[in-house]
C-alpha cells in the first residue's frame, strides 16, 4: 500500500463563502476523489485540509434510507413546513408527491427501489438543501435527471436557493460551467486548470476538447433554428408532467414495505411434522426412539442389578460373586454408553440432514422469487431467517427434541419404580403435575409471541447496520452520526426488551416448577421415612429416594424442554414461511430445445399491444405499444423520468411478465420459453453498475470463458486498456466490495467491458454512459456501432446525442408509444416530441 500512487496530488485552492465551484475532467480524473477529500474520507498523506462550516453532500450513487420521503428529506431536522416546501419545489418534486397516493409519507423501499434514479437524486439533493448547510458537495447528481428537469433542477438549487452558499459541484454536462464562479478541470488527480470559463476556454487545449466534443455532438442538431428562449417557451408548452417512475410499485391499498408477517398462536402440528420427515422422510425418527429405549430399560436394570446384588451390610452374604456382578454390570453400562453414542449420531445426523435441506430450499426459494418481493422486503428480514433462525434449527432444535424425547421415556419407567415402593406419592404428584400444565399453558401463549417479536425485532437492525454502512459517507457529512448512534440504540432496546420479558417469563415458570419439584421429593422422603423398615428393602429404599430425586427433577424438565422446543421451533416456522414464496416463471421449458444455440439469429424483437403493471390493483404502466426493433439495428428510446423506458426493459428480460399483450423476438414468444434462454441471450448495461469483489478479470470474465486478449480487446473498446495496464497487477488488480476503488464511470465502462466480451446477438444500454464524459461517450458510441454492428442495439439515454446515431428512435410518453421513426424525419417535423426534447437539451446551457 505505502507504493501505490496517490489518488490526489499537488492540490491547492480556496473557495471562498458565496461561490460555486464547477469541478470538470474525463472518466478517472479525480473529481469524485477531491470531494472525499474535502469530507475528510481520503487517508491524507502531507497537506492541510480546512473546512469552515457545516457540509451537505450528495452523492454520484443515490443513497436512500428506508421510511418515508419526508424522513429522507428531513435527515433528523425538524419540520419547517415553508422551507420544505421551498426544497420541493426547487427539486421539481411537487408533481411526484402529487401522484403518489401517500404523498411523501410514501415509505420507500430499501435503497430506495420503487424510484426512479432521477427520483433519488431529486430526494438526495433535498435533503441537502433541507440542512441549510454552509457548504454544499454535489458529486454529478445533474446526470441521472432528464434535459428539462436537469436544467430546472439546477437553476432552482445551484442558482437560486444556494446563490448565497458555497458550492462545489462535479458535472459531465459542460453546459452547467458557464455559470460557475470558479472551475478547476482535473487530470490524472491533479488540478490541471483553474478559473472561469472563458479564461480556461483561452489558455487550457484539453478544456477547449470536452467543450468542442460537446457542441460536435449537437452538430446532428444544427438543422433545429431556435433559439434558448423559444426553446423555454415551447418546452413550458408543451411540458409532460412527470409521473411517478416506473418502477414504483406502491400499493393504493398500503404502503411498498409492510410489517413483517408472524403467526398467532400455537406453532402448528404440521409444522412439527415437516421437521422430523425432512431428512430421510423421517426414516431415522424410530431408530433415535429405540436407542432412547433401550438406554432407558439398561440405565434402569443397572441400577436394578446394584441394588440387589450388593450386600447393604457385611453380615449380609452377596447374592452373586464380585465377579459376576462387575462383568454383568460392566456390561450394561457398555451397551448403555454404545446406545447413548448411537442416539447421539442418529440425532446430529438427523438434525444436519433436516438443517441443510430446509436451507436450501429457502436459499433456492429467495433466489428464484421475483424482483417484486425484493422490492418490498428489506434485506434485513432475509438475513434475519438465514442467521438467526437457521442458528436456532442447525444447534438448538435437534438437542430440544432429543432432549424431550428422552425425557418423555425416562418419566414413565420412573413412574413404575415410584409405584412399586411409594405409590402414595401420587396421591400428591398427579394433581402437582395438572398444576404444573396448567402454568405451561399459561406460560407458553406469552413466551411464544414474545419469541416470535424477538425475531421480528432483529430484522431492523440488521438493515440499519447494512444502510449506515453504506452510507457511512453522507451520514459522517452531514454530522449525524450521534442521530444514528441513537437509532441504533432505540433498535437496540426495541430487540432486547421482549428478550428480557422472555428471560423473566422462562424464570417465572422455572421457580413455580421446581417449588412443585420440591414439594414432591419431600413427601417422597417423608412416606419412605414413615414407611416401617421390615416392609422395605434398604436397597430399594435407597433407589426409591434416587428415583424420587429423579421424577420431580424429569417433571419439571419436561415442561421446560416442551416451553423451550415450542419457541425454537417458531424458528423453523419462520424458515418454512421463506420456503414457499411465489416463484418467477421456470427457468427452463419444453420449448427451449428447439431454440437451438443459434437463437436469436436476426435479433427482431416485436411489440405486440404490450401492456404491463406491477400487480393488479396497479393502473398500466405501459399501454399498448406495438412497434418493431428491425434486427441488426440500432434502436434509441427516450421520454421524460415515468414514461415507461425502464419498464420495456424489465418486461423484455421477463422481470415482469406482460398483463396483455406479447414481446416476440424473432417470431417467438419469450413468455413461452425459459427465463435462462431468454436472458442467457441477451446483454444488458445498467444505469447503477454492479462489480464484485475480486479482481478486474474475474469481474469481466466470471465464468473463465474468454482469453486474456479477448479481455485486454474488450477493455481498449471500453476505453479503459491504459487505465488497467497501468495498475501493478493488470488484470488481475484488485477490486474492492461494489468497486468501490473504481469511479462511477470507471464502473460503468467496465460494465460495458462485459457485454462487449459476450457479444449478444440484442444488447441494451440503459444510462450506460450517464457517468462519463461527453467525449469518452463519443468515442464509446463509435466502438459500440463498431463492434455490435450485426446486433440489435437498444439504447435508454436522457442525453439525446447518445441516441442520434440510431436508427430508429422509439419516444415513450406516459407509457404510449407516441413517436417511432428516424431521427432525421423525427428531428425535421418541428412539432414532434423528439424534436421538443432536441429543443431542451440544446437549451440546456443556463
Amino acid at each position: 500500500m505505502d507504493n501505490e500512487e496517490p489518488t490526489l496530488k499537488d492540490l491547492n485552492f480556496r473557495a471562498l463563502h458565496g461561490i460555486s465551484v464547477a469541478v470538470c475532467g474525463t472518466v478517472g480524473s479525480g473529481k469524485s476523489s477531491l470531494l472525499s477529500c474535502i469530507l475528510g474520507e481520503m487517508p491524507k498523506i502531507s497537506g492541510e485540509v480546512k473546512v469552515c462550516g457545516s457540509t451537505a453532500y450528495v452523492s454520484q450513487s443515490p443513497w436512500i434510507q428506508s421510511g418515508t420521503i419526508e424522513d429522507n428529506i428531513l435527515f433528523g431536522k425538524e419540520m419547517e413546513r415553508d422551507w420544505y416546501e421551498k426544497v420541493l419545489e426547487a427539486c421539481s418534486l411537487i408533481k411526484d408527491l402529487e401522484i403518489l397516493q401517500h404523498g411523501d409519507q410514501t415509505v420507500i423501499g430499501e435503497r430506495g427501489i420503487n424510484l426512479s434514479g432521477g427520483q433519488k437524486q431529486r430526494i438526495q439533493i433535498a435533503r441537502a438543501l433541507y440542512q441549510d448547510a454552509d457548504i454544499f458537495l454535489f458529486d454529478d447528481p445533474f446526470s441521472a435527471l432528464d434535459a428539462h428537469t436537469g436544467s430546472q433542477v439546477f437553476k432552482e438549487c445551484i442558482l437560486g436557493l444556494l446563490a448565497s452558499k458555497t458550492v462545489i459541484y462535479v458535472t459531465h454536462q459542460v453546459e452547467f460551467l458557464p455559470t460557475a464562479d470558479l472551475i478547476l478541470v482535473m487530470r490524472g488527480g491533479k488540478i490541471a486548470q483553474v478559473g472561469k470559463y472563458q479564461e480556461i476556454l483561452e489558455s487550457s487545449n484539453e478544456f477547449m476538447e470536452l467543450i468542442c466534443a460537446h457542441k460536435n455532438s449537437l452538430s446532428a442538431l444544427d438543422s433545429i433554428s431556435v433559439n434558448k428562449v423559444d426553446a423555454f417557451s415551447l418546452n413550458q408548452e408543451t411540458e409532460i408532467a412527470e409521473s411517478a417512475e416506473e418502477t414504483n410499485t406502491t400499493i393504493p391499498q398500503g404502503q411498498l414495505v409492510q410489517e413483517e408477517e408472524r403467526e398467532r398462536g400455537k406453532v402448528g402440528v404440521l409444522v412439527y411434522w415437516k421437521y422430523i420427515t425432512t431428512a430421510y422422510k423421517g426414516a431415522l425418527v424410530p431408530l433415535v426412539l429405540l436407542a432412547q429405549i433401550f438406554i432407558q430399560v439398561l440405565e434402569i436394570a443397572s441400577n436394578y442389578w446394584m441394588t440387589w446384588a450388593a450386600p447393604v451390610s457385611e453380615d449380609m452374604a452377596p447374592p452373586v460373586s464380585s465377579m459376576v456382578l462387575i462383568i454383568v454390570f460392566a456390561t450394561m453400562a457398555l451397551g448403555s454408553s454404545l446406545c447413548t453414542l448411537a442416539w447421539a449420531l442418529l440425532l446430529a445426523t438427523a438434525g444436519y440432514k433436516t438443517a441443510t435441506i430446509l436451507f436450501e430450499k429457502m436459499h433456492l426459494s429467495i433466489f428464484r422469487a421475483p424482483m417484486s418481493y425484493f422490492d418490498s422486503t428489506p434485506s434485513g428480514r432475509i438475513l434475519n431467517r438465514a442467521s438467526e433462525d437457521q442458528s436456532e434449527v442447525d444447534t438448538s432444535v435437534p438437542y430440544l427434541i432429543g432432549s424431550y424425547a428422552y425425557a418423555i421415556i425416562q418419566l414413565p419407567a420412573t413412574i413404575l419404580i415410584m409405584s412399586l415402593v411409594t405409590w402414595q406419592v401420587f396421591v400428591v404428584f398427579l394433581p402437582v403435575t395438572a398444576l404444573c400444565i396448567w402454568y405451561q399453558r399459561y406460560y407458553i401463549e406469552t413466551g411464544r409471541e414474545l419469541s416470535r417479536l424477538i425475531g421480528v425485532c432483529w430484522s431492523p437492525i440488521i438493515q440499519q447496520f447494512t444502510e449506515t454502512l453504506t452510507g457511512s459517507t453522507t451520514i459522517r457529512s452531514f454530522g449525524k452520526e450521534m442521530d444514528f448512534k441513537g437509532r441504533n440504540g432505540r433498535l437496540m432496546d426495541d430487540y432486547s426488551r421482549p428478550n428480557f420479558y422472555s428471560t423473566a417469563a422462562m424464570q417465572w415458570l422455572s421457580l413455580r416448577l421446581e417449588m412443585l419439584s420440591s414439594l414432591i421429593f419431600a413427601l417422597c422422603l417423608v412416606f419412605l421415612v414413615t414407611i416401617p423398615a421390615n416392609l422395605i428393602d434398604p436397597g430399594i429404599s435407597g433407589l426409591a429416594v434416587m428415583y424420587g430425586l429423579s421424577l420431580s427433577t424429569e417433571q419439571s424438565f419436561i415442561i421446560r424442554s416442551f416451553c423451550a422446543l415450542e419457541i425454537s421451533m417458531i424458528s423453523v416456522e419462520r424458515i418454512s414461511q421463506y420456503t414457499s414464496i411465489t416463484s418467477e416463471p421456470p427457468l427452463f421449458t419444453q420449448k427451449d430445445v428447439s431454440l437451438g444455440d443459434s437463437w436469436p439469429i436476426q435479433g427482431e424483437i416485436m411489440l405486440e399491444n404490450l401492456q404491463v403493471r406491477y400487480a393488479p390493483q396497479l393502473p398500466f404502466v405501459l399501454r399498448g405499444i406495438s412497434c418493431t426493433f428491425p434486427g441488426g439495428m440500432k434502436s434509441g428510446i427516450v421520454g421524460r423520468t415515468g414514461s415507461g423506458k425502464s419498464t420495456l426493459t424489465q418486461a423484455l428480460f421477463r422481470i415482469i411478465d406482460p398483463t396483455v399483450g406479447r414481446i416476440l423476438i424473432d417470431n417467438v414468444d419469450i413468455c413461452t420459453i425459459g427465463l435462462h434462454d431468454l436472458r442467457s441471450r441477451l446483454s444488458i448495461v445498467p444505469q447503477d453498475p454492479t462489480m464484485y469483489e475480486g479482481t478486474i478479470r474475474n469481474n469481466l470474465d466470471p465464468l473463465e470463458e474468454y482469453t486474456d486478449a479477448q479481455i485486454w480487446e474488450a477493455l481498449e473498446c471500453c476505453q479503459l486498456g491504459d487505465e488497467v495496464r497501468n495498475k501493478e497487477f493488470k488484470l488481475d488488480s484488485p477490486v474492492t466490495e461494489n468497486g468501490e476503488n473504481w469511479s462511477m464511470g470507471q464502473r460503468q465502462l467496465l460494465c460495458l467491458g462485459r457485454v462487449v466480451l459476450k457479444k449478444s446477438k440484442i444488447l441494451v444500454l440503459d444510462e450506460a454512459t450517464a457517468s462519463v464524459d461527453t467525449a469518452t461517450d463519443i468515442l464509446i458510441q463509435k466502438t459500440l456501432r463498431e463492434h455490435f454492428s450485426d446486433s440489435t442495439v437498444i439504447t435508454i439515454a436522457h442525453r439525446i446525442t447518445s441516441v442520434l446515431d440510431s436508427d430508429m428512435i422509439l419516444l415513450l410518453d406516459n407509457g404510449i408509444a407516441v413517436e417511432y421513426d428516424t431521427p432525421t424525419k423525427l428531428l425535421e417535423d418541428k412539432s414532434s416530441k423528439f424534436s421538443q426534447l432536441a429543443l431542451e437539451y440544446m437549451a440546456r446551457t443556463v
